[in-house]
């Protein structure tokens, strides 16, 4: 038999680092080549790594909750004599073939060429430091000899101790049988309350585990600790972050939440597009009862049944609409070529609050897109995003983006540029208010809307134009029509 060892992959687009979230085997269980053995989130997403090679689970090297850097060894899987050959097939095909998961020998990968990452291609040949962190139980390294070190506990024998000073954010380990069936959001919830799976009621629907499930668990745990509660994620098109804390120091007084993941890289985000794109706002405020009235008419109409009509899609039409108008404001800036790239597409960026942070996936080519075509995309990236199965080519390369802090009862605000966009469109409440309507005050419909952009790519006039394009259709939606 022989030892092989799978490397945490490199993860691409600039990041060395992923989250251990959930293990699917355990020591002594029979894995098969491409069988997913665990779930990591990286900065930008939750993703499921297959092993590439069949054989025996020999160790797991970290345990669930643990921030590994991109190379070291996170499992060891006793193997047949020759399947290190097939491994290394596998490892050669081109991406094409099949997906882009680096494959971990024990050979070093050469210093030359391209090689497979977890996401496109690229491995950075920058070395990282890991950060530090708290002393925690069973996160051991691999020995010198290649041998996997003896301090990560085997989930089907005796548990390595835990060092008396580390915070309990572990999942228990599961008994043998059926894993309890639950979603990854759901499993992280558990994860960060330290309830059980397997000790939870389902009442979902197949036995599935729900969040309000594991809240229940955790409200009936006797703790001395007041319990850190996550609420439901509000409306995937709300931009706020739904926050997942995970209290590594609490007291009476505080509780201290690790940045880490998707917060992180969002932070580094907001703060680099805050100080690098010159940021101008404007707003306006304008009558929507027209529109308020056309989505009740497009919901009672029998072509559009089964799709989700609601005024965020006629609102996205709208900015297509006036981005046909005014193809300028679509652009992104070159910093090391110094020029401005005209986009002859559009993907429109959704600010989406999950339960892992702020995200903000786009409608790829939302411009050559149907009324229908469009509500089933944003629904697909609202479910998506709840289920916290957004990819990373989901949230690449949007141009416009549209933030709706309406949900939340606000009536606008002075959203940050998505880095590498050229404008983001916040959406105020709608309300009913008092307006001026046909020479009498009656009560309208009404919103304020919020265009934040890039003075280096929009100017004043343009941005102006822009927004009055976007308020004019919301106005009076048959241009919808007659502008297209």
């Amino acid at each position: 038999m022989t030892i092989r060892e799978f490397k945490m992959p490199d993860v691409g687009e600039g990041l060395t680092e992923a989250e251990i979230l959930k293990w699917y085997v355990q020591p002594g269980d029979t894995v098969t080549d491409g069988q997913v053995v665990c779930e990591v989130e990286t900065a930008k997403a939750a993703v499921e790594l297959p092993i590439p090679f069949d054989g025996v689970v020999h160790a797991l090297l970290f345990e669930e909750g643990v921030t590994v850097d991109v190379g070291q060894v996170i499992i060891s899987v006793e193997t047949a004599p020759g399947a290190g050959d097939a491994a290394q097939t596998a490892e050669a095909a081109p991406a094409e073939a099949a997906p882009a998961v680096a494959v971990a020998a024990e050979e070093e990968p050469a210093a030359e060429g391209r090689q497979p990452v977890l996401v496109g291609y690229g491995v950075s040949t920058a070395s990282t430091k890991r950060r530090p962190r708290k002393a925690a139980a069973g996160v051991p390294a691999a020995n010198g000899t290649g041998a996997p070190a003896p301090a990560v506990a085997a989930r089907n024998g005796s548990a390595a101790p835990a060092a008396p000073a580390a915070p309990a954010v572990a999942v228990p380990a599961q008994p043998d049988g059926e894993r309890p069936l639950a979603k990854p959001p759901v499993r992280k919830l558990a994860k960060d309350l330290g309830i059980d799976l397997a000790s939870v009621v389902p009442t979902g629907d197949g036995g599935i585990v729900t969040r309000e499930d594991v809240h229940a668990a955790a409200a009936a745990a006797i703790a001395p600790a007041p319990a850190v509660v996550v609420p439901a994620p509000a409306a995937a098109e709300a931009p706020v972050p739904v926050p997942v804390p995970q209290a590594v120091e609490a007291s009476a007084r505080e509780t201290r939440i690790p940045v880490k993941g998707v917060r992180k890289v969002t932070a580094q985000a907001m703060v680099n597009s805050a100080f690098t794109a010159p940021h101008v706002t404007e707003f306006i405020t304008l009558d929507v009862t027209r529109t308020m009235k056309l989505v009740q008419e497009l919901k009672e109409d029998p072509d559009l049944q089964g799709l989700r009509i609601n005024p965020l899609l006629l609102i996205a039409k709208a900015v297509l609409v006036a981005i046909r108008r005014n193809p300028d404001v679509n652009a992104s800036w070159d910093e090391a070529a110094q020029e401005i790239v005209l986009k002859h597409y559009v993907n429109l960026g959704i600010a989406a609050a999950t339960p892992r942070g702020l995200i903000v996936p786009n409608i790829k080519d939302a411009h050559a897109k149907t009324l229908g075509e469009l509500s089933t995309s944003l629904s697909e990236l609202v479910a998506t995003a709840r289920d916290g199965k957004t990819s990373p080519a989901d949230m690449q390369n949007g141009t416009i983006t549209i933030t709706n802090v309406g949900v939340f009862g606000v009536d606008t605000g002075t959203p940050i540029l998505n880095p590498g966009e050229s404008a983001i469109l916040a959406v105020g409440a709608i309300k009913l208010q008092p307006w001026v309507h046909k020479g009498k005050v009656k009560a309208r419909q009404v919103t304020t809307l919020a265009l934040s952009f890039d003075h280096r790519l929009i100017d004043g006039e343009l941005g102006s134009r822009f927004l009055a394009d976007i308020a004019a259709v919301l106005e009076h939606p048959r241009r919808l029509i007659t502008w297209s």
